[in-house]
């Protein structure tokens, strides 16, 4: 059966690099914009892969902090993170994303940095809440400029970046490998440099090919705190952060599940990754094209659900099969649930982007993030402790739960549609026009 396994793994392995050959060839494309935040977006994401794969490791064994003291910093700089998202989306609608975008860039490359020096715990915290504030504010001000980047479909451009984002993180897990199995403190500074300087890349490749765009006039009854008033956009923001609990299935409950109630040998784990990370590259950016409207976005909402309400019970079921039959199912369990993973994105792009005001694309997108990270933050919670604790039953009633969620998604995006300005979507000839032309861009990557 491993060797099974391994002749999928490679199989998959070269799916996803042949896919990923034909999208790099792709940002020859004529939109220079894109193509530059597309690369920025992918350079960044290798070093996160090469860093999140290894981090509690070189915290807990290189810097000798206790794992529960680890869990508790990193608790708490996430919490605090949460606090950045709307002000930095205030920031980016009013002064433009790029210039909120590559300061955050740049607080992370300098945060980064600065963990191979710490040696207590109140250091290794501070520096992780500035890193949490950095990301939330990076990702307020990157969804602007997508929005901006992205032009008449910032939700097909989304999906297309999310494609790179997925394969970077990929290729920085493998990377991260090495570091793992030489295990010494040279090997993890080296990658935690690594990442540093992957934001730094990120930067100056977004500050030679991404435009500087002008903030967009904003009405007079414009109010900091607009998103908030928006009743369907924050109940959208709910249901999607609720919904978020999917991605935590797989990384999390998933491997928990096989561990404790299977027999199944431990490389499945590690299948399950790469069928996730295969299935989202292959196919986020085919199905986000066609996932661009509010009312699109609900309905794929909805079929996402359905398809965890599949994937669930199959999850679950991997306890009641022989051994030799359980990798295979949970296979084919994660393909499922990869799929509605890809439609729930999709959706969630189409939504977030054209619910948004265009002069407060920042502030919105910076609260969809925090949403969206808070539901993150409970989903080890929720998944440990309710569906393990109910056992097969808990796996069917998330399932449930998934669907129920996709069920809400088309008369929450109709209502939303419902309550927009008739003249939200009129284009303002200037929205797209940068202060200054972006810097030439090599032909080839």
């Amino acid at each position: 059966m491993p060797r099974v396994a391994r002749r999928c793994a490679v199989s998959l392995i070269g799916m996803i690099m042949k896919s990923a050959g034909r999208r790099i060839s792709g940002l020859s494309a004529p939109d220079r914009p894109q193509r530059a935040l597309i690369l920025a977006s992918f350079v960044s994401r290798v070093g996160n892969g090469l860093f999140n794969t290894a981090s509690v490791l070189y915290f807990t064994l290189v810097v000798h902090l206790p794992a529960a003291r680890v869990g508790v910093g990193l608790t708490i700089a996430g919490l605090v993170g949460l606090l950045a998202g709307i002000p930095a989306g205030n920031l980016a609608d009013r002064y433009g994303p790029r210039t909120v975008w590559l300061t955050a860039l740049a607080m992370q490359a300098a945060t980064m940095a600065a963990f191979v020096f710490i040696h207590d715990w109140v250091t290794f915290t501070l520096i992780a809440t500035l890193d949490r504030l950095a990301a939330t504010a990076g990702g307020a001000a990157g969804g602007a400029l997508i929005a901006r980047a992205g032009g008449e479909r910032p939700a097909a451009f989304r999906a297309k970046l999310r494609t790179f984002v997925n394969l970077g993180v990929v290729l920085g897990t493998l990377g991260a490998a090495f570091a793992v199995s030489v295990d010494t403190r040279t090997a993890y500074t080296v990658l935690i440099l690594a990442n540093a300087a992957s934001f730094a890349g990120a930067g100056l490749i977004a500050l030679g090919g991404v435009p500087n765009y002008r903030p967009l006039p904003r009405p007079e009854e414009h109010h900091r705190a607009a998103v908030l008033r928006d009743r369907p956009f924050v109940s959208f923001v709910a249901l999607y952060s609720a919904m978020g609990l999917q991605y935590q299935t797989v990384s999390l409950l998933l491997p928990i599940w096989l561990s404790a109630h299977t027999d199944a040998p431990r490389w499945t784990v590690a299948a399950v990754y790469a069928v996730n990370s295969g299935v989202c590259v292959l196919l986020q950016s085919r199905i986000g094209s066609r996932v661009e409207t509010p009312r699109q976005g609900g309905r794929a909402f909805r079929l996402a659900g359905l398809f965890f309400l599949v994937s669930c019970p199959l999850m679950a079921l991997t306890a009641d099969v022989p051994v030799w039959v359980a990798p295979g199912l949970a296979v084919l369990a994660v393909v499922v649930h990869s799929l509605g993973e890809v439609w729930e994105s999709s959706g969630g792009f189409a939504i977030g982007f054209g619910l948004a005001p265009d002069h407060a694309q920042g502030q919105y997108q910076g609260f969809f993030g925090v949403g969206f990270d808070a539901g993150q933050a409970l989903a080890p919670v929720v998944l440990t402790t309710v569906v393990l604790g109910l056992g097969h039953t808990g796996w069917l009633l998330l399932g449930v739960f998934f669907a129920a969620l996709g069920a809400a998604g088309p008369p929450v995006a109709a209502w939303a549609e419902r309550t927009r300005r008739p003249d939200h979507d009129t284009a303002d000839p200037a929205r797209d026009r940068p202060d200054e032309a972006p810097a030439p861009l090599p032909d080839t990557v």
